[in-house]
């Protein structure tokens, strides 16, 4: 009989805590939150923020989401496969994205695409019902930026430091302009 102080006291004791496969876990859960987002009617919000996503479903880019989408703090590059339209918020900030290819085209609420490595606005959301948050990218150009904010438009940070003038000149915002 093998004593627990012989195996204690060995050069090589047992491996007891074998690792678990733990490749392909995360896209697994992402595919059943969206499949049971799907199922239940598209109802409520999708959260999909911090799971080290390298990019989006394909099984989203037909969905509409009746509030608010969030796959921030992740390592996406781009936003293909994204929702159409959004009823809430569209928080994709704290990635990599280097563009906006794959937007939503409408968002009811807020948009937040700060803290990434964005040069342009081309694709952005024609129209924002709430705040439009760009701050903290590489922003050298205003171009594509929505038509219109229904509030307000931060965009410190970047590149070049933007005027009130330069976003008034290229989007109607009902609210304050942070630049």
């Amino acid at each position: 009989m093998i004593k627990l102080k012989d195996i204690l006291l060995e050069n090589n004791p047992p491996n007891l805590l074998i690792p678990r496969r733990i490749e392909g876990r995360v896209e697994k859960y992402v595919q059943s939150v969206i499949q049971k987002y799907i199922k239940d009617g598209s109802k409520g919000g999708l959260n999909l923020s911090g799971l080290k996503l390298t990019k989006l479903p394909s099984n989203l880019k037909n969905v509409s989401v009746d509030r608010h989408f969030d796959c921030s703090s992740n390592n996406l590059t781009s936003l293909t496969g994204a929702p159409n339209s959004v009823g809430g918020y569209f928080d994709c900030s704290s990635n990599n994205l280097k563009s906006l290819d794959g937007a939503p085209r409408s968002v009811d609420r807020h948009f937040d695409c700060s803290l990434n490595n964005l040069t342009s606005l081309a694709n952005a959301p024609r129209s924002v019902g709430g705040n439009f948050y760009c701050s903290f990218n590489k922003l050298t150009s205003l171009v594509g930026a929505p038509r219109s904010v229904g509030k307000d438009f931060w965009c410190m940070g970047n590149a070049i430091k933007f005027t009130i003038e330069q976003v008034r000149a290229v989007c109607d915002v009902k609210g304050e302009i942070r630049v």
